[in-house]
């Protein structure tokens, strides 16, 4: 079981603003070749899945999904 920590969700193409308001205490970072990166703490692994649900609902097409050794600047 997975403990609650920093990830980085990358995914393909951007957000909408509704859904990038729905992601509260997630960080939107747009990256290169048209990938968005979502930046995060999530407080169990019940989270994360919750979280990737939420993205499959919305046929966002998750490339990766990486636990962070610390929180990047501005990222709680």
């Amino acid at each position: 079981m997975t403990h609650g920590g920093v990830f980085e969700v990358v995914i393909r193409g951007t957000l909408g603003g509704e859904l990038v308001d729905s992601l509260d205490g997630f960080e939107v970072l747009p990256a290169p070749e048209g990938l968005t990166r979502l930046v995060g703490r999530v407080p169990d692994q019940q989270g994360l899945l919750t979280m990737l649900a939420d993205l499959d609902d919305l046929r966002a097409e998750v490339l990766s999904v990486q636990a962070l050794t610390r929180a990047p600047d501005g990222v709680g």
